[in-house]
């Protein structure tokens, strides 16, 4: 069964981030195994390839999962750190390596599982080269994604960054933008929503499939899969990467049937990374 919990920011902060404290209850005794995994996932296509191994796969190793979906991802690394939920999925690598670094956690990766492409789209251009001088772009506002997506656009000659920034990018690193475009930091979860109201925005993979658009045909600039190192990651809190429970996620997490699973569903949108 799924759960898909709508519990605002400021509530979970009250109730310590209590989410499926009961369910995961003990998980991290070494009598867990019979216990529910419980994972704590994005919506799409996160809790989506959740619940594919859940219905389809789980069973035929003795898995009991737990999916818990929830929009909000700045959630879910506190869920994992206190408790609440045994593992996430939800996060490339370095957004995770940042997280640790600014808030003292303790979360490693297991498994890589499939890559989103950032895309950038538009609503009132087909191509990056017809923005307008001034025009105004949206960029995810936390660490790691606003320099992947400043990264996208210098890499397309939209802008030029600093040398030798990369994906620690910020706004105040470009040195280049020859059409003086407008950058606007917002939260990467409201970006979809935000593309009425701007010329382009830089989206990640999941909230753009989420809002409906297809990456593969939509976007009009796109990152390559191509030694890409923003994969998306099954996490754990450190200490638990053995636990049979999480071995047996990640080895149907890398099975072929998850494979097609995502090559059939997303079409191009969201590519295994195995």
């Amino acid at each position: 069964m799924r759960t898909v919990l709508k519990i605002s920011t400021a509530a979970l902060a009250v109730t310590g981030l209590t989410l499926g404290a009961t369910a995961c209850s003990g998980s991290s005794s070494s009598n867990s195994a019979d216990k529910p995994l419980v994972v704590i996932a994005s919506p799409t296509p996160h809790a989506q390839i959740l619940d594919y191994v859940r219905d389809n796969l789980a069973a035929k190793v003795g898995l009991k999962l737990t999916v818990r979906e929830v929009s909000d991802y700045t959630l879910q690394n506190p869920a994992v750190q206190d408790g609440s939920a045994d593992a996430n999925y939800f996060q490339h690598v370095p957004y995770l390596n940042d997280f640790n670094k600014t808030h003292g956690t303790d979360i490693v990766p297991v498994e890589t599982v499939h890559l989103e492409p950032l895309g950038v789209y538009s609503k009132k251009v087909k191509k990056a080269a017809d923005l307008a001088d001034g025009a105004s772009v949206a960029v995810p506002n936390d660490a790691t994604n606003e320099g992947r997506a400043l990264k996208l656009l210098a890499d397309n000659q939209v802008i030029s960054l600093k040398d030798g920034v990369g994906t620690a990018a910020t706004i105040h690193d470009i040195t280049g933008n020859p059409k003086h475009l407008k950058f606007k930091e917002l939260d990467a979860a409201q970006l979809p929503r935000a593309l009425s109201d701007v010329d382009a925005a830089v989206i990640n993979g999941n909230y753009a499939v989420g809002a409906g658009l297809k990456p593969a045909t939509d976007a009009i600039l796109l990152e390559k899969a191509d030694n890409n190192p923003y994969a998306n990651v099954l996490a754990v809190k450190k200490g638990k990467e053995n636990d049979p429970r999480v071995q047996k996620l990640a080895q149907l997490l890398h099975s072929d049937e998850v494979k097609k699973y995502i090559e059939d569903n997303f079409q191009g949108s969201v590519i295994p990374a195995f």
